[in-house]
């Protein structure tokens, strides 16, 4: 059965990143300090890097590291990362809009309708005898712990804004691991 791998028409240009899960998506290798991320991201753009405020005792400090791209008018950050004082990068979140284009086993990942892209996870899996998941909230992706697909609003349309994860110290999952400026209690990123 055939489906639709590619990113919507719509959406920005973009450089494509490789994704290998638990290890690396593109420049950026899970584990990184906060220097070695911000020397990663330069292949993109500009960082700024702000501290987090410690909303649960099991964290360890946190950091977040936005990249936004050159050449772009003042704009949200391309990619968000995330890195804790004890496990270094954990997250890294592409913007549906100005994020690299990141896919999982072919699959686009970044700035899809999220509705076509249930569609072709589903394709993708009945093709390959494989499976998808769904996140608690209802966005369908790859069946792989590390993807956590978020929503942004772009415009009327509800985006994928994919999170590429380890788990952080003291936490049992991805999905416990989420950064509460991800999380949002809910709402979509925008």
């Amino acid at each position: 059965m055939p489906f639709n791998t590619e990113a919507d028409p719509e959406v920005a240009e973009r450089d494509e990143w490789p994704y290998a899960p638990a290890i690396r998506v593109g420049p950026l290798r899970f584990g990184m300090t906060v220097d070695e991320v911000v020397e990663a991201g330069e292949m993109l753009g500009q960082s700024s890097v702000s501290e987090l405020p410690r909303d649960h005792a099991i964290f360890s400090p946190t950091w977040k590291i936005e990249v936004h791209r050159r050449g772009v008018a003042p704009s949200p950050p391309a990619v968000t990362a995330y890195a804790s004082q004890a496990v270094g990068l954990f997250c890294v979140a592409a913007d549906a809009v100005h994020g690299p284009q990141v896919a999982h086993d072919g699959l686009t990942l970044v700035g899809r309708d999220l509705s076509e892209l249930e569609r072709d996870a589903i394709a993708y899996a009945e093709a390959v005898d494989g499976r998808f998941r769904y996140t608690p909230e209802g966005y369908a992706g790859p069946d792989d712990p590390g993807v956590v697909v978020r929503a942004q609003l772009v415009g009327q349309v509800l985006r994928s804004r994919p999170l590429f994860m380890v788990t952080r110290d003291g936490a049992n999952t991805e999905w416990d691991s989420l950064p509460r400026e991800e999380y949002r209690n809910g709402q979509f990123h925008a």
